[in-house]
C-alpha cells in the first residue's frame, strides 16, 4: 500500500523526467568534455545584448521598480530597458521614467497579458530587436543572466529561453514568512532539478511553462502567440502552450542558464492568493487548449493525471485519519463494526508514513544537500501541512477553471524593498550558501 501512495503522491513524472535528466546531464557533460579537447570551437554566439529588449510589466510596483531597472541596466543599454504601467496609481512611472528607460503609462489596468502587448506593439520589440526579455516588477536577474541565457538562441531551433527562477535573497521579517520563502525555494528546486531539466532535454521538448517572471522569446515567433488570449487570469502558461500548439520551436531551460531572483509572498493571503491565481491560469490555459496528440500533450495529459489524483490522495488522508481514529476508540471499548475491517485494509497509517511523509521529507533532504542549508530539515517537518493547503487551493481553481473567465486585471502581492547584492555565481549550491533564506 505504502508503494501506491508513494507513487500517487510523488508521481511517475518525477522519475521520467529524473531519468530523463540523467541521461541528458551525462550527454552534456560529453559533449562538454569534446568542446574542452577543441577548445578553439566557435561558441555560436549569435544574439548580443545590444539586440536584446527588456520589457517589465508593472502595476503599483514603486517599492521594487528602481532595483529591477537597475539590475536590468546592468546587462544592457537603458534605450534597451522598456516598462509598461498597468493602470499604476502609485509612483511607479514616476520612478521609472528618473531611471531614464522607455516607459508606457496605460490608464486602465489591462491585465498583465494586455500590458505586455500594448508595449510589444507600442515600442515595435519585435521589429526592433532579436529577443525579447520578459520581467515581472521584482524580479533581479543575475549578473550573468544574458551570458548564459543568449547562446542557446544561436541555435535556429530554440524559440524561447525560460530563466531559472530563485526566491530572492531580501528575507522576510517574520519567522513564518521564512518558512513559506523556503517551502516555494524547496518547490522550485524539486520542479526545475527533477522534472523541468529533463522535460527540456532536447529529443523530448515538453516544457510545460517559461515563467513570465524573467524569460526570452525570440521577436520573430511572438507574432505567431496569441499573447493577450481572452479569459485567462495569467499569460505565461498560454504563451508556452502556444509555442507546443503552433509548433513555433524548441524551449531551452538549463539549472545554470539565465538565473533571475523572485520576491515570494511571505504572509498567508498573499501566498494563497499566488498560488490560486496560478493554478486558475494553468486550467484556464488546459480549458483553452485542450489535449491533442504529441509529446508534449502526452506529457501535459500525465502531469495532469498526477496533479489531480496527488491532491485527492492528500485531501482524502484527514477525513480518513479521522475515520480510523474514530475505529480505534471503537475497538477500545470492545464495538465491533464490520465496515472497520475493510476500511482498515485500505487505510493503513504505517503506509501514509512510508509512501507519504518520509518521501515528502526526502525531497527536502534533497534541497537541504542541494543548498546546503540545514535549516530545510526543521522546516521541512511542516511542508506535508502546506501541500495539503496546495491541494486544497488546487481542487478548488480546477473547478471553478471550467466557470470563471478572467479579465486578467492584476493586484502585485506585497513587496519587500530590495537593498541586498544579487550573485553573478551560476552555481546552486553558492547562491544559497552565500545568500540563504
Amino acid at each position: 500500500m505504502f508503494v501506491l501512495y508513494t507513487v500517487i503522491v510523488l508521481g511517475l513524472g518525477t522519475l521520467l523526467w529524473t531519468t530523463v535528466g540523467i541521461f541528458r546531464f551525462v550527454a552534456e557533460r560529453r559533449r562538454q568534455k569534446h568542446h574542452n579537447a577543441n577548445s578553439t570551437e566557435d561558441s555560436g554566439q549569435t544574439v548580443l545584448p545590444e539586440q536584446v529588449a527588456i520589457l517589465v510589466a508593472a502595476h503599483n510596483e514603486d517599492a521594487v521598480i528602481a532595483e529591477t531597472i537597475a539590475s536590468a541596466a546592468a546587462l544592457v543599454p537603458l534605450r534597451n530597458i522598456f516598462i509598461v504601467s498597468d493602470g499604476s496609481t502609485d509612483g511607479t512611472v514616476t520612478v521609472a521614467r528618473r531611471a531614464d528607460v522607455r516607459v508606457l503609462d496605460l490608464s486602465q489596468n489591462r491585465g498583465k497579458a494586455g500590458a505586455l502587448l500594448a508595449a510589444i506593439e507600442y515600442f515595435q520589440l519585435a521589429k526592433r530587436f532579436e529577443v525579447v526579455t520578459l520581467l515581472d516588477a521584482d524580479t533581479r536577474l543575475a549578473a550573468d543572466y544574458l551570458q548564459t541565457g543568449l547562446p542557446p538562441f544561436a541555435d535556429p531551433g530554440v524559440v524561447a529561453v525560460a530563466g531559472r527562477v530563485i526566491t530572492s535573497p531580501v528575507p522576510s521579517p517574520t519567522r513564518f514568512g521564512r518558512f513559506l520563502i523556503a517551502y516555494r525555494e524547496r518547490f522550485y528546486r524539486v520542479v526545475q532539478l527533477l522534472h523541468k531539466y529533463g522535460q527540456a532535454a532536447v529529443a523530448v521538448n515538453v516544457v510545460s511553462i517559461v515563467p513570465g517572471f524573467a524569460s526570452m522569446y525570440r521577436s520573430s515567433a511572438l507574432k505567431d502567440i496569441d499573447i493577450a488570449a481572452p479569459g485567462l487570469v495569467i499569460e505565461d502558461f498560454n504563451m508556452t502552450f502556444e509555442v507546443h500548439a503552433r509548433k513555433l520551436g524548441r524551449i531551452h531551460f538549463h539549472p545554470k542558464t539565465a538565473i533571475a531572483y523572485t520576491q515570494d509572498p511571505d504572509n498567508f493571503r498573499d501566498y494563497t492568493r499566488q498560488i490560486y491565481r496560478w493554478n486558475l491560469g494553468f486550467w484556464q490555459t488546459v480549458r483553452r487548449h485542450g489535449l491533442h496528440r504529441g509529446r508534449f500533450w502526452a506529457a501535459l495529459a500525465l502531469q495532469i493525471f498526477e496533479l489531480i489524483s496527488s491532491s485527492l490522495v492528500l485531501l482524502l488522508l484527514v477525513p480518513f485519519m479521522l475515520v480510523w481514529s474514530a475505529f480505534q476508540i471503537a475497538e477500545m471499548y470492545n464495538v465491533e463494526s464490520p465496515a472497520a475491517d475493510f476500511f482498515s485494509g485500505v487505510f493503513v497509517p504505517e503506509a501514509i508514513l512510508l509512501g507519504v511523509l518520509i518521501p515528502d521529507f526526502l525531497l527536502t533532504i534533497f534541497v537541504a544537500a542541494v543548498t546546503r542549508d540545514p535549516l530545510y530539515l526543521i522546516r521541512g517537518l511542516a511542508f506535508p501541512l502546506m501541500r495539503l493547503l496546495d491541494a486544497g487551493i488546487f481542487i478548488t481553481a480546477l473547478v471553478r477553471a471550467w466557470f470563471v473567465r478572467s479579465t486578467g486585471i492584476w493586484v502585485s502581492p506585497g513587496r519587500r524593498p530590495q537593498t541586498e547584492h544579487v550573485p553573478s555565481t551560476t552555481t546552486t549550491q553558492g547562491i544559497h550558501k552565500d545568500y540563504a533564506v
